[in-house]
């Protein structure tokens, strides 16, 4: 069976607002879009590292009554799992601190043996991190080698901008490795200085012959070589925008995995195809912004799994 695979940090999210504990719940982009993949029944595993503490086994617990296989995932002894503080603001989009403690030896876990058209999501700072990105590069190139989708979401935000010049050009070797890139326009503008999807592709498209574009209320744009396309947003009052392009990303893969599209397929699919990929990521996404969770919610999932017959 195509399995779907994530990599990325593992964090405790523990959400304020107005100064005041809101929830604590398991987050990281990865983990969002792959727990969010398991609720509705795909074949899904997780690639990551945390700590053999109580944050980490409560995240473990979580994955695994979430349908995520973390055969992956290395625990280590000789830290603490990742801590991350959002501070919401009163558009309830979220300010970050981080609270971590690895272990010296990093990403110290056996990785997969990834098949053609397998799924393999990955980005974020995570991607560009220096501890593991030997490992991850290795693991990626060898994926894209043996035939494998790979979503690239770099998720780069302001606060890491200072460091862009020693960043830069490991995420447009990782684009180079993607299939398909999805981000947002702060992630273009803070990482090319482009203002609009044409500009974001005009530097994306060197690299990679599939972008996604994702605008907020303004919309979804898609690029290829043989397509140019602009999908609507639903308009809503979001409780929460943390989890909303995780999930973005979840609902894309899983419209992928559902409707059998190959690795060799995003740069040629047409309006029909594209607008079931990107109709069902801006579900995935409303979903998630009407709450304080960092995933789909369990009634949309079962909802879908019956919709789609999924077992």
């Amino acid at each position: 069976m195509r399995k779907i695979y994530g990599i990325g940090e593992t964090v405790l999210d523990i959400i304020f607002k107005n100064g005041q504990p809101l929830a604590a719940k398991p987050g990281g982009a990865m983990l969002n879009s792959i727990v969010s993949l398991g609720r509705i029944g795909l074949p899904v595993h997780f690639i990551s590292e945390y700590a053999g503490d109580q944050v980490g086994t409560l995240i473990d617990r979580f994955l695994h009554e979430n349908g995520v296989d973390t055969s992956f995932v290395y625990r280590f002894r000789d830290g603490k799992t990742k801590l991350a503080l959002a501070f919401l603001d009163d558009r309830n989009d979220a300010e970050y601190t981080f609270y971590e403690k690895y272990s010296e030896k990093r990403l110290e876990t056996e990785f997969p043996a990834i098949g053609r058209d397998d799924i393999v999501l990955c980005g974020s700072i995570y991607a560009v991190t220096a501890e593991i990105r030997t490992r991850f590069r290795d693991f990626i190139n060898r994926s894209r080698d043996n035939g494998a989708l790979i979503v690239y979401d770099p998720n780069f935000r302001s606060a890491h901008r200072h460091e862009l010049a020693r960043l830069k050009p490991l995420i447009i070797e990782n684009m180079q490795t993607g299939t398909l890139i999805r981000g947002s326009d702060e992630d273009f503008r803070n990482i090319f200085d482009a203002n609009t999807p044409d500009e974001a592709w005009e530097a994306v498209g060197n690299y990679c012959g599939c972008l996604v574009y994702t605008a907020s209320a303004r919309g979804v744009y898609v690029r290829t070589r043989s397509f140019s396309g602009q999908f609507p947003v639903k308009r809503i009052t979001p409780v929460s925008t943390i989890g909303a392009g995780d999930n973005f990303n979840a609902g894309m893969i899983a419209a992928i995995w559902l409707k059998g599209i190959s690795a060799d397929e995003p740069e040629c699919m047409d309006l029909v195809r594209w607008t079931e990929v990107i109709s069902m990521g801006v579900d995935f996404a409303t979903e998630v912004c009407m709450s304080y969770e960092n995933y789909i919610p369990e009634q949309f999932a079962r909802m879908l799994k019956e919709k789609m017959k999924i077992t």
